[in-house]
């Protein structure tokens, strides 16, 4: 009888951790990608290493000259290394990720980051190995042109 209440309680203690654990991972997982906003068209392999969707917000005119969008990557998506010739601003709105300018070390990125790309700067950013990650982006002076895409960042570079 006594045997029988002791493994009863290992047994419910057990089955309560596991289920807080549970809980604080859907939790985890909720948050980390919440959208604001749709998620867009699928990024081409060409540019993107991994699964980025962007959804445009302001399209590029004569008038404004900045264009504006949504990029989601999902957990290892990551862009190519590129430029931009009048710069670019980052806003982290959701998950976690990385942003690194070339010759810089790797900066980690979480909600309410703002990062700022300077003009014509090789740089790459993207979402965390097990999280992924929103962004807006703002192109200004798109008169001079979006972006330079270049070579896919390897895995190397990627998890240093």
């Amino acid at each position: 009888m006594k045997v029988t209440k002791i493994l009863c309680s290992v047994l419910l203690t057990i089955l309560f951790f596991q289920s807080q654990w549970i809980l604080a991972q859907e939790v985890s997982q909720k948050e980390a990608i919440e959208a604001i906003f749709p998620q867009g068209q699928k990024g081409s392999e060409n540019f993107f290493t991994g699964n980025a969707y962007n959804y445009g917000l302001v399209a590029s005119d004569t008038s404004l000259t900045t264009l504006v969008g949504n990029v989601f990557f999902e957990p290892g998506a990551r862009s190519n290394w590129h430029t931009h010739p009048a710069g670019q601003i980052l806003i982290i709105t959701s998950g976690n990720g990385y942003h690194q300018i070339e010759g810089q070390p790797k900066q980690e990125l979480k909600k309410g980051d703002v990062v700022t790309c300077p003009p014509n700067t090789r740089h790459w950013h993207g979402a965390s190995p097990d999280t992924g990650m929103q962004q807006l982006y703002i192109i200004p002076n798109t008169e001079k042109g979006i972006v330079v895409w270049m070579e896919a960042v390897t895995d190397k570079d990627y998890l240093k």
